[in-house]
C-alpha cells in the first residue's frame, strides 16, 4: 500500500511537469538562466584562484650565499632550505649562471660587465613558495640557517611589495566572488519561488478539491515537491551541457592569446571542474524546486 502510494505521488509530479507545460518551460528557462550565470561566476572564481596560485609560486625570493662556502654546506643548506614549511620550490643559482644573467641584464651597458670575475659575483638559491602570506616567516628562517656553526646566508632579497600586493588581490578577488555567488543564490530562491508560485495558483481549486476530499497536507504537496525536483534536474544538465561546450570553446581561444602564454598562465579545464559543478547544480536545482514548491504552497494549504 505505501509503496503504491509512493508511486503515485511520484507520478503525479511527473505528469505536472508535462501537463502544465507553460510553467514548466518558465521555470527551467528561469532557472537554467539564473544557473548560468552562477556557473559563470564560479568558473571565473576557480580561474582567477588557479592564476592567482599560479603567479604566487613564481614569485620567488633570492637567498645568496657566502663566498667561501664550500660545496658540502651548499648541498646541506638547500636541505635546510626544502625542510622549511611553506617552500615550494628551490633552484641553485651558480656563480658563472648568476654573471651570465647580469651580462644578459646589461647586455646595451656590457663595457660595465668586461673583466668582472666570476668570484665578486655570489651563488644563491631561487626559492618560491606555496602560500605568499609566509613570505616573511620564510625569510626570517633561510637567514638564520646555520651549517657547522655558521651562518651560510649573506642576504634574502625578495619583492616584498609585490608579494604583499599579490595576497591582497588574492584575498579580494575570493572574498568577491564568494560574495557574488551568495547573492545569487538568494535571488535565486526568490525568482524561482515566484515563478513556481505562479504555476502552483494556476492549480488552486485542484488544490482547493483535494482538501474537500480528505487529502492531508503532504498528500497534496509531494507532487509539487517531485515537481519542483525534476524542474531543479533538467535545468542543471541543460545549464551544465551549455556551460560545458562555451567555457571549452573559450578556454581553447583564451590558451592562444600571446599575453597568457608569456606569462605562463593556463586555464583550469572543465574536466577539472565538472564533478564539483554537476552536485552544485544538482544541488542548487533540486534545493531551489523543493524550497520554492514548499514555500509557494504554504498559502493554499492553511486550514
Amino acid at each position: 500500500m505505501r509503496y503504491n502510494i509512493i508511486s503515485y505521488l511520484i507520478g503525479e509530479g511527473f505528469r505536472n511537469v508535462f501537463k502544465n507545460k507553460k510553467s514548466t518551460v518558465i521555470s527551467i528557462t528561469t532557472m537554467c538562466l539564473t544557473m548560468l550565470m552562477f556557473g559563470a561566476f564560479f568558473i571565473l572564481g576557480e580561474n582567477i584562484n588557479h592564476i592567482v596560485t599560479n603567479i604566487e609560486k613564481q614569485q620567488g625570493m633570492q637567498a645568496f650565499i657566502i663566498k667561501d662556502a664550500t660545496d658540502e654546506e651548499i648541498k646541506k643548506l638547500e636541505q635546510e632550505i626544502m625542510k622549511i614549511e611553506g617552500v615550494n620550490t628551490i633552484k641553485y643559482v651558480s656563480k658563472e649562471d648568476a654573471l651570465n644573467q647580469m651580462k644578459e641584464d646589461m647586455k646595451d651597458h656590457d663595457k660595465f660587465m668586461d673583466g668582472v670575475p666570476e668570484e665578486y659575483v655570489p651563488a644563491s638559491y631561487t626559492v618560491t613558495l606555496t602560500d605568499l602570506s609566509l613570505n616573511k616567516e620564510v625569510q626570517e628562517e633561510i637567514k638564520h640557517i646555520q651549517i657547522n656553526n655558521r651562518k651560510i646566508i649573506d642576504e634574502v632579497v625578495a619583492t616584498d611589495s609585490t608579494i604583499e600586493t599579490l595576497s591582497s588581490i588574492a584575498r579580494g578577488l575570493r572574498i568577491g566572488i564568494l560574495a557574488i555567488l551568495i547573492a545569487l543564490i538568494i535571488i535565486s530562491i526568490f525568482i524561482i519561488s515566484n515563478t513556481i508560485k505562479l504555476s502552483v495558483h494556476a492549480r488552486r481549486k485542484e488544490i482547493s478539491i483535494m482538501k474537500y476530499v480528505g487529502a492531508t497536507n503532504n498528500f497534496i504537496r509531494w507532487p509539487f515537491i517531485v515537481e519542483g525536483m525534476i524542474i531543479g534536474i533538467i535545468s542543471a544538465l541543460i545549464t551544465l551541457i551549455i556551460v560545458g561546450f562555451s567555457y571549452n570553446a573559450i578556454a581553447v581561444q583564451a590558451v592562444q592569446v600571446e599575453t597568457l602564454q608569456k606569462l605562463n598562465i593556463s586555464l583550469v579545464s572543465f574536466a577539472d571542474m565538472i564533478n564539483l559543478i554537476m552536485i552544485m547544480y544538482l544541488a542548487i536545482g533540486i534545493g531551489i524546486g523543493v524550497l520554492g514548491s514548499g514555500m509557494s504552497m504554504r498559502k493554499y494549504l492553511e486550514v
